[in-house]
């Protein structure tokens, strides 16, 4: 097809400082290089990332000035000399890997997400809190034409890891997995992603709200924090042989959640780190970790083929995202609400408003 006109200009919400706020203007749109696409971002999810980003608070320091945003569904209207397997008009997501060298050990066994030149999307390199935005063709997502823009924007993050971690996990069908941070934008869609890969859920987050939600996603239980008067003993009582879930996703953003998963999962179970709380540190009983032969692992984004997993099980109508849409404009609003704790499921931002 015919590409479309292209303007000189776009809307975006940019960084300026570490802490913020983000400042909505105008900013150039740029060109793609050679193995890069230009992306006209339909909308864009929020991920708790991005307020990291904007913050500063991580070891990696974010580049500055910044275009935050990594959850980016949108259309190629652009593409560099080299890219012949992305097509003009082709729906595409800029996922939090932005690039890889896809030449090194690691992406060559298809960890590009550890690749040492990875770029990463609003945070390395600009992201899609733009209405243009720059990826590397590679590593797009490629998006069915018959999926809506605006529900699949925040799989392309919080979907993808959630997927890969109950994958990193090893839990098999019929077993147990606690979701610690279940109420929220991860949270509800790794609910979903554990019940369509035949797991049984135990969440675990605060407030009757979330609770609410997480059942009707489809969790067994539901623990709240907030009021449980010993919180181990519930999550373990919530299997049917009270030995604990065979798994935990920690998707929490405080610390003390990471000191008490291995705790509550059962022998041989594993626990899996995918929540960033800043300056959080891991701490489990050397002795009972390994009389119980309990496995902790990281498990960070995933690489192409767990992107195109995580959009066939959303394809299929497997997994609904819960989220509000609200203008590019109002994105520091959508911050402040997460900085006080008060999202359930997800926000997207229309690149339009």
């Amino acid at each position: 097809m015919a590409a479309p006109e292209i303007p000189k200009e776009q809307w975006a919400q940019v960084v300026e400082a570490k802490g913020g706020p983000v400042v909505y203007k105008k900013i150039p749109v740029q060109t793609p290089g050679p193995d890069e696409v230009l992306v006209n971002v339909k909308y864009s999810g929020v991920c708790h990332t991005d307020l990291h980003a904007m913050m500063g608070d991580w070891p990696i320091a974010p580049k500055l000035p910044l275009v935050g945003g990594h959850e980016g569904a949108g259309v190629v209207v652009a593409k560099g000399s080299l890219v012949d397997d992305v097509q003009i008009g082709d729906h595409v997501g800029i996922k939090w890997l932005n690039g890889s060298c896809l030449a090194c050990s690691f992406c060559m066994q298809a960890d590009e997400p550890l690749c040492s030149h990875a770029l990463l999307s609003g945070y390395t390199v600009d992201g899609s809190f733009q209405q243009y935005a720059i990826a590397k063709a590679a590593h797009v997502a490629r998006i069915p034409k018959d999926v809506d823009l605006e529900a699949v924007s925040p799989v392309l993050c919080a979907g993808i890891t959630v997927y890969k971690g109950l994958k990193e996990s090893g839990a098999r069908p019929g077993q147990w997995v606690a979701i610690v941070g279940a109420g929220g934008g991860l949270g509800s869609m790794a609910v979903q992603y554990a019940k369509a890969m035949g797991l049984h859920v135990i969440g675990i987050d605060s407030g009757e709200e979330k609770g609410e939600s997480v059942k009707s996603l489809g969790a067994t239980a539901y623990v709240d924090f907030t009021t449980s008067k010993d919180l181990v003993a519930e999550v373990k009582a919530a299997t049917p042989d009270g030995l604990g879930p065979h798994a935990v996703l920690l998707l929490a953003v405080s610390e003390k959640p990471f000191q008490q998963a291995t705790e509550y999962v059962r022998s041989r179970g594993t626990v899996i780190c995918i929540g960033l709380p800043a300056n959080a540190y891991l701490k489990a009983p050397v002795f009972d970790t390994v009389l119980r032969m309990i496995t902790i692992k990281g498990s960070y984004v995933g690489n192409r083929q767990d992107t195109q997993e995580a959009l066939d099980f959303f394809s299929r109508g497997l997994v609904k995202v819960p989220y509000k849409t609200v203008g590019l404009s109002k994105l520091q609003e959508v911050y402040d609400l997460m900085h006080q704790g008060k999202i359930v499921g997800r926000y997207v931002v229309d690149t339009s408003k």
